[in-house]
């Protein structure tokens, strides 16, 4: 049982975190610190925060666990901030999209003063952001990649993975350098590639889009996401995004390559090597 669960930043992840501590029972008392107290006010009217606070100090005084609920960039410099003043035996955890900048500055901070300090990656989300898209089972089913190092305590690792499986989460743990191409691979590159592909059509031709059915919708879906989360995902992870783009351009030029060909026999084969690959993640 966790005593005093602090959430810094309760949006969508943040708040779902909340959502599913409470109904869960994970914690006595769950604390949320944002940037103005009338963002915090519909989870405290909601009684899914017990209190909240825009000073941080304060947030994390007396906190077991903490989550870092806000976006990459954000994240990093809050825990700088909290890292002198956690309680020592504190768990500290975060949900952002890439983990070697976060874990960079957690082995650079250990130095100074010891911390419990371990990376988690939600792979549950939203296209929409905010408290008000929050949800308790959101982590239901979902993969959560944490994180360690070398440097990270075991006892850490096992207290932030049984707080992720306990809103039903399924618990991988990966080098922080293997996550970020793992997750440039299959998250940040698609989104690129949706945010892309609405620019190409609004390109060649606009009228398109107002006959923009279920296919392209569906494909592009995640382009609708918050551009503020998503330019800080792309720059935070440009080196794994990088190579993964650049692979990405010679996938799509070896299927251009057959279609200008005109040969239907090599185009259909490769088409069904891909069908297949992705009929397997069903």
């Amino acid at each position: 049982m966790i005593e005093r669960l602090a959430i810094i930043g309760v949006g969508l992840l943040g708040g779902s975190v909340a959502k599913a501590a409470r109904a869960t029972g994970v914690a006595r008392e769950i604390v949320g610190v944002g940037r103005d107290l009338s963002r915090l006010s519909a989870a405290l009217s909601e009684r899914v925060l017990d209190r909240a606070t825009i000073d941080l100090a304060d947030g994390v005084r007396g906190a077991d666990f903490v989550v870092l609920g806000a976006t990459v960039f954000a994240n990093e410099s809050l825990l700088e901030t909290l890292w002198p003043v956690v309680p020592r035996d504190a768990v500290v955890t975060d949900v952002g999209s890439t983990k070697a900048g976060i874990v960079n500055i957690a082995r650079r901070l250990a130095g100074s003063r010891p911390v419990g300090f371990v990376g988690s990656h939600p792979m549950a989300g939203s296209d929409r952001s905010g408290y008000g898209f929050a949800r308790a089972d959101l982590f239901q089913g979902a993969t959560v990649i944490v994180t360690p190092t070398e440097m990270t305590d075991a006892g850490v690792v096992k207290r932030a993975s049984s707080f992720w499986e306990t809103f039903g989460a399924h618990v991988s743990t990966l080098d922080p350098e293997l996550h970020d191409r793992v997750v440039a691979a299959i998250s940040h590159l698609p989104h690129l590639v949706a945010y892309a592909l609405v620019e190409a059509v609004e390109r060649f031709e606009p009228a398109a889009l107002a006959y923009a059915a279920r296919g392209f919708k569906d494909t592009t879906r995640i382009a609708a996401s918050d551009q503020r989360v998503w330019q800080e995902i792309f720059l935070a992870n440009r080196a794994a995004l990088r190579p993964s783009l650049e692979v990405f351009r010679a996938a799509l030029a070896a299927l251009e390559t057959l279609v200008d060909a005109g040969e239907p026999g090599p185009l259909e084969d490769a088409l069904a090597k891909i069908r297949c690959r992705r009929e397997a993640l069903r």
